[in-house]
Protein backbone atom coordinates (compact mmCIF):
# COMPACT_ATOMS: atom_id res chain seq x y z
CA UNK A 1 0.00 0.00 0.00
CA UNK A 2 0.88 3.45 -0.57
CA UNK A 3 1.40 6.02 1.56
CA UNK A 4 1.26 9.42 2.42
CA UNK A 5 4.87 10.95 1.71
CA UNK A 6 3.73 14.34 3.86
CA UNK A 7 1.53 13.00 6.82
CA UNK A 8 2.35 11.08 9.98
CA UNK A 9 -0.41 8.75 10.86
CA UNK A 10 -0.33 6.73 14.06
CA UNK A 11 -3.26 4.13 14.40
CA UNK A 12 -3.76 4.03 18.09
CA UNK A 13 -5.74 1.97 20.58
CA UNK A 14 -5.75 4.02 24.24
CA UNK A 15 -4.75 0.99 25.93
CA UNK A 16 -2.20 -0.78 24.08
CA UNK A 17 1.14 -0.10 25.69
CA UNK A 18 3.05 -0.98 22.37
CA UNK A 19 1.17 2.08 20.98
CA UNK A 20 1.42 4.29 24.03
CA UNK A 21 5.03 3.45 23.84
CA UNK A 22 5.43 4.97 20.04
CA UNK A 23 3.30 8.27 20.93
CA UNK A 24 5.44 8.83 24.04
CA UNK A 25 8.95 8.40 21.47
CA UNK A 26 6.36 11.19 19.11
CA UNK A 27 5.47 13.49 21.88
CA UNK A 28 9.06 13.96 23.53
CA UNK A 29 10.02 14.37 20.08
CA UNK A 30 7.86 17.18 19.07
CA UNK A 31 6.83 14.95 15.68
CA UNK A 32 3.00 16.38 15.37
CA UNK A 33 0.91 13.28 14.20
CA UNK A 34 -2.77 12.40 13.50
CA UNK A 35 -4.01 9.88 15.56
CA UNK A 36 -6.69 7.11 14.00
CA UNK A 37 -8.44 4.90 16.80
CA UNK A 38 -8.48 1.19 16.17
CA UNK A 39 -10.61 -0.23 18.97
CA UNK A 40 -8.65 -3.61 19.97
CA UNK A 41 -11.16 -4.96 22.17
CA UNK A 42 -14.15 -4.42 19.13
CA UNK A 43 -11.85 -6.27 16.83
CA UNK A 44 -11.17 -3.39 14.02
CA UNK A 45 -7.68 -4.79 13.85
CA UNK A 46 -9.62 -7.73 12.02
CA UNK A 47 -10.73 -5.32 9.48
CA UNK A 48 -9.06 -6.25 5.78
CA UNK A 49 -7.90 -2.78 5.06
CA UNK A 50 -6.11 -2.94 8.11
CA UNK A 51 -4.46 -6.42 7.81
CA UNK A 52 -2.76 -4.45 4.54
CA UNK A 53 -1.21 -2.20 6.99
CA UNK A 54 -0.46 -4.60 9.56
CA UNK A 55 -0.59 -8.29 8.71
CA UNK A 56 0.00 -8.98 12.20
CA UNK A 57 -3.16 -7.27 13.24
CA UNK A 58 -1.87 -5.67 16.46
CA UNK A 59 -1.52 -1.84 16.87
CA UNK A 60 0.67 0.24 16.40
CA UNK A 61 0.86 1.07 12.88
CA UNK A 62 2.78 4.21 12.11
CA UNK A 63 2.72 6.16 8.87
CA UNK A 64 5.81 8.23 8.06
CA UNK A 65 8.14 9.62 5.46
CA UNK A 66 6.06 7.47 3.28
CA UNK A 67 6.67 4.32 4.60
CA UNK A 68 4.56 1.96 6.59
CA UNK A 69 6.69 0.93 10.17
CA UNK A 70 5.01 -1.67 12.44
CA UNK A 71 6.33 -3.24 15.88
CA UNK A 72 6.80 -0.50 18.85
CA UNK A 73 10.40 -0.77 19.18
CA UNK A 74 11.88 -0.73 15.58
CA UNK A 75 9.28 2.65 15.16
CA UNK A 76 11.58 3.74 18.15
CA UNK A 77 14.43 2.70 16.53
CA UNK A 78 13.34 4.48 13.23
CA UNK A 79 12.17 7.73 14.29
CA UNK A 80 15.38 7.82 16.43
CA UNK A 81 17.82 7.55 13.42
CA UNK A 82 15.48 9.53 10.96
CA UNK A 83 15.01 12.46 14.07
CA UNK A 84 18.38 12.09 15.98
CA UNK A 85 17.50 15.50 17.87
CA UNK A 86 16.42 14.42 21.87
CA UNK A 87 17.87 11.05 21.17
CA UNK A 88 16.52 8.06 23.34
CA UNK A 89 19.30 6.03 22.18
CA UNK A 90 22.63 6.60 23.84
CA UNK A 91 25.53 7.17 21.10
CA UNK A 92 27.49 5.09 23.70
CA UNK A 93 27.23 1.57 22.55
CA UNK A 94 27.18 -0.38 25.63
CA UNK A 95 25.25 2.20 27.69
CA UNK A 96 22.67 2.03 24.09
CA UNK A 97 23.11 -2.13 24.51
CA UNK A 98 21.41 -2.05 28.21
CA UNK A 99 19.20 0.52 27.48
CA UNK A 100 17.74 -1.87 24.48
CA UNK A 101 17.95 -4.87 27.60
CA UNK A 102 15.76 -2.56 29.52
CA UNK A 103 13.37 -2.24 26.70
CA UNK A 104 13.58 -6.01 25.70
CA UNK A 105 13.20 -7.11 29.50
CA UNK A 106 9.41 -5.44 29.03
CA UNK A 107 8.90 -6.24 25.68
CA UNK A 108 9.71 -10.12 25.50
CA UNK A 109 9.58 -10.84 29.26
CA UNK A 110 6.61 -9.13 30.43
CA UNK A 111 4.53 -7.44 28.65
CA UNK A 112 3.22 -10.69 26.08
CA UNK A 113 1.90 -12.59 29.40
CA UNK A 114 -1.00 -9.85 30.14
CA UNK A 115 -1.95 -9.27 26.92
CA UNK A 116 -5.95 -9.99 25.96
CA UNK A 117 -5.51 -12.44 23.93
CA UNK A 118 -3.37 -14.26 25.90
CA UNK A 119 -5.69 -14.05 29.55
CA UNK A 120 -8.38 -14.86 27.32
CA UNK A 121 -6.80 -18.37 26.22
CA UNK A 122 -5.84 -19.32 29.93
CA UNK A 123 -9.16 -18.50 30.90
CA UNK A 124 -10.67 -21.02 27.89
CA UNK A 125 -8.41 -23.37 27.95
CA UNK A 126 -7.82 -23.59 32.19
CA UNK A 127 -11.01 -22.39 33.22
CA UNK A 128 -9.29 -20.03 35.83
CA UNK A 129 -9.26 -16.39 36.09
CA UNK A 130 -6.18 -15.59 34.22
CA UNK A 131 -5.33 -12.35 36.70
CA UNK A 132 -3.35 -14.00 39.48
CA UNK A 133 -1.06 -15.48 37.33
CA UNK A 134 -0.79 -12.17 35.32
CA UNK A 135 0.15 -10.84 38.67
CA UNK A 136 2.81 -13.08 39.54
CA UNK A 137 4.49 -12.23 36.55
CA UNK A 138 4.50 -8.33 36.87
CA UNK A 139 5.94 -8.88 40.15
CA UNK A 140 8.96 -11.51 38.92
CA UNK A 141 9.46 -8.90 35.84
CA UNK A 142 10.00 -5.79 38.22
CA UNK A 143 11.89 -7.43 40.87
CA UNK A 144 14.63 -7.90 37.95
CA UNK A 145 13.71 -4.27 36.37
CA UNK A 146 14.66 -2.80 39.87
CA UNK A 147 17.75 -4.95 40.29
CA UNK A 148 18.96 -3.71 37.31
CA UNK A 149 17.84 0.36 37.19
CA UNK A 150 19.69 0.45 40.74
CA UNK A 151 22.75 0.26 38.95
CA UNK A 152 21.61 2.77 36.56
CA UNK A 153 19.25 5.65 37.51
CA UNK A 154 19.35 8.80 38.33
CA UNK A 155 15.61 11.30 37.86
CA UNK A 156 14.96 8.25 34.82
CA UNK A 157 16.12 5.10 33.83
CA UNK A 158 19.40 5.68 32.66
CA UNK A 159 21.25 8.96 34.90
CA UNK A 160 18.90 12.41 34.29
CA UNK A 161 18.13 11.68 30.61
CA UNK A 162 15.39 10.27 29.39
CA UNK A 163 16.05 7.18 26.72
CA UNK A 164 14.10 4.60 25.15
CA UNK A 165 13.90 2.85 28.07
CA UNK A 166 11.99 5.59 29.69
CA UNK A 167 9.28 5.24 27.22
CA UNK A 168 8.64 1.48 27.40
CA UNK A 169 8.57 1.75 31.32
CA UNK A 170 6.19 3.34 32.19
CA UNK A 171 3.39 2.01 30.03
CA UNK A 172 4.08 -0.60 32.03
CA UNK A 173 4.51 0.08 35.29
CA UNK A 174 1.21 2.28 34.80
CA UNK A 175 -1.07 0.37 33.15
CA UNK A 176 -0.12 -2.98 35.26
CA UNK A 177 -0.97 -1.06 38.28
CA UNK A 178 -4.08 0.57 36.72
CA UNK A 179 -5.43 -2.98 35.43
CA UNK A 180 -4.53 -4.67 38.60
CA UNK A 181 -4.49 -2.63 41.13
CA UNK A 182 -0.66 -3.21 43.09
CA UNK A 183 1.35 -0.43 43.90
CA UNK A 184 5.02 0.20 43.88
CA UNK A 185 5.85 0.39 47.30
CA UNK A 186 8.34 -2.72 46.84
CA UNK A 187 9.91 -0.76 43.71
CA UNK A 188 11.39 2.41 45.16
CA UNK A 189 13.32 3.05 42.40
CA UNK A 190 10.43 2.38 39.68
CA UNK A 191 7.81 4.64 41.85
CA UNK A 192 11.19 7.50 41.62
CA UNK A 193 11.40 7.20 38.08
CA UNK A 194 7.40 7.05 37.17
CA UNK A 195 6.87 10.04 39.36
CA UNK A 196 9.58 11.91 38.06
CA UNK A 197 8.62 11.33 34.26
CA UNK A 198 4.94 11.37 34.79
CA UNK A 199 6.16 15.18 35.40
CA UNK A 200 6.98 15.45 31.81
CA UNK A 201 4.57 17.48 29.50
CA UNK A 202 4.94 14.51 26.62
CA UNK A 203 4.22 11.72 28.93
CA UNK A 204 1.40 13.14 30.13
CA UNK A 205 0.19 13.29 26.81
CA UNK A 206 0.31 9.70 25.85
CA UNK A 207 -1.92 9.04 28.85
CA UNK A 208 -4.75 6.79 28.14
CA UNK A 209 -6.88 9.20 29.39
CA UNK A 210 -5.36 11.90 27.34
CA UNK A 211 -6.20 9.77 24.25
CA UNK A 212 -9.31 11.33 22.20
CA UNK A 213 -10.51 7.11 22.34
CA UNK A 214 -10.41 7.08 25.69
CA UNK A 215 -14.11 5.57 27.05
CA UNK A 216 -16.27 8.85 28.29
CA UNK A 217 -17.40 6.79 30.68
CA UNK A 218 -13.82 6.32 32.03
CA UNK A 219 -13.10 9.68 31.95
CA UNK A 220 -15.90 10.32 34.53
CA UNK A 221 -14.13 8.09 37.25
CA UNK A 222 -10.99 9.39 37.22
Amino acid sequence: MKASQSKVILYSFYRSSSAWRVRNVLNYKGIKYEYAAIDLLKGDQDNPEYEKLNPLKRAPVLIIDGQILIESLPIMEYLDETRPEKRIYPVDPVLRQQVRTICEIINSGIQPMQNTTFMDKIEKWFKQDPTPFVVHLNHEGFKILEKMLSKTAGRYCFGDEITAADCVLVPQVYGSAKRFGFGLTEYPIMEKIMNNLLEVQAFKDALPAAQPDYPGDQKLKQ
